[in-house]
This record gives C-alpha cells, structure tokens and sequence, in this order.
C-alpha cells in the first residue's frame, strides 16, 4: 500500500476493473495518488479482464513508477462484476473504492466519500454511491441510463437516483455477503439495503471519455439489465426479516 501519515480514516484499497484501456491506466493512477496522498493509507488494485492490448504491460509501467499498484489478470473476459468480485476478494483494506478505468469517474471526489463515511454515527452506512447529475456521455448512452434507472428505481424503490455509476465507496465485508451474478454492480444499491445497511448518494463529477472506446452499447445495459432486475426484485422479496434478538443474561 502507498504510505501516508495522514489521520486515522479507514484504510482504503481501489479497485479498478479495466478491458482493453492500455491508455488511461496511468493517468489514473497519478490522479489517485494526486488526490490521496499524505491523506490515507490505499493500494490501487486492477483487475484485467482479459484484456487484448497492452493493458497489463501498462499496469505493470505504472507499478514501478508508484507504490500500491497491485494486478489481477482473468485469463479470458468475464464481465465487470465479476472483475470487480475478483478485486474485492484480493483487497487488503477494510474499505473499496471503485473506479471505471476509462477516467470518466475523477479521483479527487474520494476524498468527499470518505469524509461522509466519517460524519455517519449510525455505524450502518455501509455504502455510499456517486450520483452523475451532468452526464459527458453521447446522448444516447445518457437517455438508456435515465430509462433503466427509472424503471429500476419504479421496481426496487432503492432510493437512488444513478445505481450505475462507477465510482462507489463499501465496506468490504458486507459487499462478499452479497449474492453474486453478472451485472450485479448495477443493484449494489438495493443488494446492501437488503442486508440492513445505509446507502448514501453523493454529487461527484462526470467526464469524458478521452481515450480509447467505450465496452457496453445499448442493448447491453437495456437487454440484461431488465432480466437481472427481475432477478434482484426477487431477492428482496424473499429476504428474511432483519430483527434484532438479545440475549438474555443468566
């Protein structure tokens, strides 16, 4: 992990999964450390989902010029939750950030989910999720996302207004509690309130893809989506009951 001196918030690991973004990998990763560092303690870990450029020879550049840079390669394309399970599974931190590796998300909104996690005095917050108010995606990107948030919104009433925005902060142990299946990054939202836990959206910013192209078209988001929510709508309707049960003392 990079070190740092700065004060006691929870150790951070970032997971980033990345296809085929040979290029923005390192502007990334300068961007984390710009923003992070002398603040908290945090490893940047990737996870290559098969990647067919030079995605890993790029990581591994990056690796010797900055500490905290750790790799984790699938042998062929999985698919970004899995990526992003394959990622969580090997942090090290309490806490995962996660980031798209197409620099859309920026960086320098992290600092702004760790401290909302600090001011929670429930203890429940256990997932805060960035909310993309101006979207720099083509319009037609942007009207498929309106359309899916709302019909999820309509079906889950998880409370938040962009479910598939990348840039997340959750706690570790609660995201391996979750049942796992393609596409599950877009209902995190309404999978960790299924758990008990708090979800807080945040304003961050949203940019431009200025390197390379984007992996996912229309139908994939629409087609697969619309099974999945079903899917999830179904979990939560058969979720057991959250109570809470004391001891008695003898």
């Amino acid at each position: 992990m990079a070190e740092s001196s700065g004060p006691s918030i929870p150790e951070l690991s970032i997971v980033v999964p990345v296809h085929n973004e040979a290029d923005n990998v390192a502007p990334l990763v300068r961007e984390i450390h710009a923003s992070l560092r002398g603040s908290i303690t945090f490893e940047v870990v990737f996870v290559d989902d098969g990647s067919t450029d030079h995605t890993a020879e790029s990581i591994r550049r990056i690796a010797h010029e900055l500490p905290g840079v750790r790799l984790l390669r699938h042998s062929r394309r999985c698919g970004q939750s899995v990526a992003i399970v394959t990622g969580v599974r090997a942090a090290r931190a309490e806490w995962i950030t996660t980031l798209d590796g197409d620099g859309q998300n920026d960086p320098a909104d992290i600092p702004r989910f760790l401290h909302a996690l600090a001011q929670d005095q429930t203890g429940r917050l256990k997932l805060i999720i960035g909310h993309r108010r101006t979207r720099r995606d083509p319009w037609l990107r942007r009207i498929s996302s309106r359309i899916a948030n709302g019909v999820r919104s309509a079906l889950l009433h998880d409370a938040t207004p962009d479910t598939g925005c990348g840039i997340k902060l959750f706690h570790r142990s609660t995201f391996l509690q979750l049942p796992v299946f393609n596409h599950m990054h877009r209902f995190l939202p309404a999978l960790f309130q299924r758990e008990g836990a708090l979800v807080l959206s945040i304003d961050v910013h949203h940019r431009p893809r200025l390197r390379g192209t984007s992996k996912y078209g229309l139908f994939d988001r629409l087609g697969a989506g619309l099974l999945d929510l079903f899917g999830v709508h179904w979990l939560i309707r058969r979720a057991p009951p959250l109570v809470q049960a004391q001891e008695e003392a003898f």
